[in-house]
């Protein structure tokens, strides 16, 4: 229960879903803390009355958040075998406003660190995360990552072939995925994409998908929140009204 209650209370009050990915996994481990602390009742065991934040900060110790976003970043920067300044300031921008004053130089130096290093454990990274956070959050990583990759204008196949296979040990279904993927990476198909549907929808089944997909993503959702997400909704809106004039014009209809 307290994952919820920190994690929606703690996006509420900064409107950043770094900080809200905080609060539900600080959430997540005083839930774990309290199961444990029941379990033990009756004993003399000193734990019993451990701090719920104390708990936390031991039990996360391997890999914090920024560090955990930092090797998945560092993943997708090195997968066509270069680094280039445009997807460092992706990242760096990224960072600094959805954590604000947490976003150190050390962090910078984690994420050079896993560029430098030969071998990064994604897997146990992203199990870690399945495990902490909720697909809504994980699809948004993903949609990040594809904004790393895209940063130099393409994203190339090996970029996306490593953002496949982190979406996949996210858990990410593959529909999600493919939503997300058809805004960075067209191809025939990826108008109908965009709006969740496939290229056998009728005119009326187009028409009903883009106003869902315009009613959902328009950016007066994100009004209260910062210019990060404001300008990735817009963007993310404007490739909907996109995909939906180029199929007008494909099918010929008003």
């Amino acid at each position: 229960m307290y994952k919820y209650i920190f994690g929606f209370g703690a996006y509420v009050i900064s409107r950043k879903i770094g900080i809200g990915i905080l609060g539900f996994i600080i959430g997540s481990f005083v839930d774990m803390y309290q199961r444990n602390s029941r379990k033990k009742q009756g004993t003399n065991t000193s734990s019993s009355g451990q701090d719920p934040f104390l708990f936390y900060q031991q039990q996360s110790s391997r890999f914090d958040l920024p560090t955990m976003l930092m090797a998945l970043s560092a993943a997708v920067m090195k997968a066509d075998g270069k680094v280039i300044k445009a997807e460092l300031d992706y990242v760096k921008a990224f960072f600094t406003n959805q954590f604000g004053n947490r976003f150190t130089t050390e962090h910078l130096q984690v994420l050079k660190e896993f560029l430098a290093t030969g071998q990064i454990p994604l897997q146990a990274i992203c199990q870690d995360i399945r495990a902490r956070m909720p697909l809504e959050v994980r699809v948004q990583l993903i949609h990040y990552l594809f904004g790393i990759a895209k940063a130099d204008g393409e994203v190339s196949p090996s970029e996306m072939s490593t953002i496949e296979r982190i979406a996949s040990q996210l858990g990410v279904p593959a529909i999600e995925f493919d939503s997300v993927k058809n805004m960075f990476y067209r191809n025939v198909d990826s108008d109908y994409k965009i709006l969740g549907i496939d290229s056998t929808a009728t005119d009326e089944e187009v028409k009903k998908a883009y106003r869902k997909m315009a009613i959902s993503f328009h950016p007066d959702k994100v009004a209260q929140m910062g210019i990060e997400y404001q300008k990735g909704a817009k963007e993310k809106f404007q490739k909907i009204q996109d995909a939906y004039e180029n199929l007008k014009k494909r099918r010929a209809f008003k």
